[in-house]
């Protein structure tokens, strides 16, 4: 890759640092996409021994580009998200991994087919990873940014995507204690 597209790519790609997401952080901030996808490679990374038999290159790689689309598209979270809003960020990434060199744009091309037919190890990973990031997120912000249907979301946000796995299911039901715990706080304050 030639510097000056190495650049033009990068330039790009930094709307991500830019472009908000529905979460906040626990300074009281709304979180950028960039945030989201680097603790979600974070994550993968750290569950390296609990999948010996995955790659997790493959699944650190899957977190890296899940939301480039929203560089150009921006956020919509999730339980707003329709297909039409789908089909226009999938296009989004498509666009954006087809100006890279001939090697990269085939290897994400594939990298992003195999995260949407949701068939492998990897791709089930990336996608329970992805969800119970959400979730933690959620649990470090402060109550005073949740939306009302996020006190039931939080106990149920993902649940389908974790089942296929011992470990992320029971990642799941701590990020759950953890919700419940916090909203029992809130209400016991109140």
């Amino acid at each position: 890759m030639n510097h000056i597209d190495f650049i033009t790519f990068l330039n790009k790609i930094e709307k991500l640092k830019c472009t908000l997401r529905h979460s906040w952080t626990s300074s009281g901030r709304q979180e950028s996409v960039a945030e989201h996808s680097w603790r979600l490679a974070v994550m993968a990374m750290l569950c390296n021994d609990e999948y010996p038999d995955i790659d997790i290159d493959k699944v650190i790689k899957m977190s890296l580009i899940h939301d480039f689309g929203e560089a150009i598209t921006g956020d919509i979270p999730a339980f707003l998200k329709t297909n039409h809003d789908e089909t226009k960020e999938n296009e989004a990434v498509k666009y954006l991994i087809s100006e890279l060199p001939c090697g990269f744009r085939d290897e994400l091309s594939s990298l992003f087919d195999e995260m949407n037919a949701m068939q492998t190890h990897e791709a089930k990973l990336f996608k329970a990873l992805d969800n119970m990031e959400a979730l933690i997120s959620h649990n470090e912000a402060p109550l005073s940014t949740w939306l009302e249907n996020e006190y039931t979301d939080n106990l149920t946000y993902g649940q389908e995507n974790v089942l296929w796995s011992a470990w992320t299911t029971q990642l799941k039901e701590a990020i759950k204690e953890v919700s419940i715990r916090k909203i029992t706080a809130e209400t016991s304050q109140t």
